[in-house]
């Protein structure tokens, strides 16, 4: 016979500490241009989409022409991370993809006919080619978290759109830059002394 539970003993280990990485503009402006280096041609327009939408890679890759509803500017996300289906709004970026790629448009096909394989290796080939270090096509989620945020959505809709329940894990995804609230808080005084 045991004289203490075992099971006692064992912890959960817990979370590491959130990425917190964000692209700079020069490096953005380094992945646009090493993107007209890339056969692929779907790539740049799949971080684009991502960056508008904040949706995860899976989603992406899941996404129809069918799921889009262009009177609504709306895209709905039948399978997702949590199994639970969600709608989104498109942003006018996320629009202007779409509408450069609605020549393939077909209600049932995918909009990035792309497998995760090839999004992975693409990236990493991308990135490298730009000169931009750490970076995971996941971190594209985090800054268009952020960006929404720094954007003045608020938590309920930025929620909305990343598919979050709790607001500690959306939290873990929103990294936002001083310099950006800075300026949103100049002209909050701004507004106070007209006021």
């Amino acid at each position: 016979p045991l004289s203490d539970n075992p099971i006692r003993t064992i912890f959960k280990p817990r979370n590491g500490p959130p990425r917190e990485r964000r692209l700079t503009e020069t490096e953005w402006n380094c992945i646009v241009r090493a993107s007209n280096q890339s056969r692929n041609q779907l790539l740049l327009p799949l971080v684009r989409f991502a960056l508008a939408t904040g949706m995860r890679r899976g989603e992406l890759l899941n996404a129809r022409w069918g799921d889009i509803n262009w009177k609504a500017d709306t895209l709905r996300i039948p399978l997702t991370k949590t199994g639970e289906p969600r709608t989104i709004p498109l942003s006018l970026e996320a629009r202007l993809v779409l509408a450069k790629l609605a020549y393939d448009w077909c209600d049932g096909a995918l909009i990035f006919p792309l497998s995760e394989e090839v999004v992975k290796l693409g990236w990493k080939r991308l990135v490298k080619r730009a000169g931009v270090e750490n970076s995971h096509f996941h971190d594209l989620r985090h800054e268009a978290i952020s960006c929404f945020f720094e954007h003045g959505l608020s938590i309920p809709e930025v929620a909305l759109i990343s598919g979050h329940k709790d607001p500690k894990m959306l939290f873990r995804y929103t990294h936002l830059k001083a310099e950006n609230v800075a300026l949103k808080m100049g002209s909050i005084v701004a507004e106070a002394r007209v006021k």
